[in-house]
């Protein structure tokens, strides 16, 4: 990039040079504001700012990288989730801010469902890194939270950020909730699982296919076989009184709704849209 362009040019170019190449045009603020270590706000007020040179050139090379498929959250190495901080890389799944929405939800429901929190205890299932264990610490601090993942790279990732956020959180290493079986009986199990069904690995973007690991992303050919799974094993690791919520994909409320209603009828299960009107989280609370 030319040496004095200003951070005006710098953006124009890179909107114009991010939208030709499908990516969305607004990433060039973040990618830039990252580099001059600015948020939008201080950025956008120094609009005719020169770009210092090795700024600029680190900025056109993640813009490009962007461009080639590259997510804005690996070149920065962090993204923001429920305000907050977390650190990413290509071990564990991006945060989305549809999990946002279950973790409210959740600690919405955990507040109804058992009124005091003080000793409960929730896993977060496939903790990836670490957003729903960490998040729902430190909103509900009297919880004993214990987060698990089979990728020990993942938990590496998901200790750190946790470490950075003075969360106490407990990681196991195991698959699904095999950690749990015949070890203390668990009040609310939260997880968001794979989902994506394999017939739809060709339709993803570049960006997700390419770079989010695999074992976060595909729930067998269908989408479900997690929650088989997960639904499977519940009732040897909950309480009698129990929350158990799930993130899901688009249409499949119906399906995992089923396979907990088949599994404890007495319950109170409900499909819950996201924010844009989509099938997006299962609670069931057992009571």
């Amino acid at each position: 990039m030319e040496r004095n362009i200003k951070v005006y040019e710098a953006l124009n170019w890179a909107s114009s040079f991010l939208t030709e190449n499908g990516r969305d045009a607004n990433a060039g603020e973040l990618l830039l504001g990252h580099f001059l270590d600015m948020d939008r706000t201080r950025l956008l007020s120094n609009l005719r700012m020169a770009l210092p040179p090795d700024a600029g050139v680190k900025f056109r090379q993640a813009v490009e990288a962007h461009a080639k498929g590259v997510p804005v959250q690996h070149i920065t190495g962090y993204e923001y989730f429920y305000g907050r901080k977390f650190l990413v890389n290509r071990d564990v799944l991006i945060p989305r801010p549809e999990t946002e929405e279950l973790v409210q939800g959740a600690i919405g429901r955990i507040r109804r469902h058992f009124g005091e929190t003080k000793g409960l205890t929730l896993a977060d299932i496939g903790t990836g890194s670490g957003i729903i264990a960490t998040t729902i610490k430190l909103e509900l601090p009297k919880l004993f939270v214990y987060a698990s993942d089979i990728s020990e790279k993942a938990l590496a990732v998901a200790e750190k950020n946790a470490e950075a956020l003075h969360a106490d959180i407990r990681f196991v290493h195991g698959d699904l909730l095999q950690p749990f079986m015949g070890s203390k009986k668990l009040d609310i199990v939260l997880s968001n699982p794979p989902y994506i069904p394999e017939t739809d690995r060709s339709s993803l973007s570049v960006v997700v296919r390419d770079h989010d690991p695999e074992t976060a992303l595909f729930g067998g050919e269908d989408g479900l076989a997690f929650y088989r799974r997960l639904v499977e094993t519940l009732p040897y690791v909950l309480n009698k009184r129990a929350l158990v919520g799930f993130e899901i994909g688009s249409g499949q409320g119906e399906r995992v709704s089923c396979l907990l209603r088949d599994t404890f009828p007495e319950s109170v299960v409900e499909v819950v849209r996201d924010l844009n009107g989509h099938e997006r989280m299962v609670f069931c609370e057992k009571n």
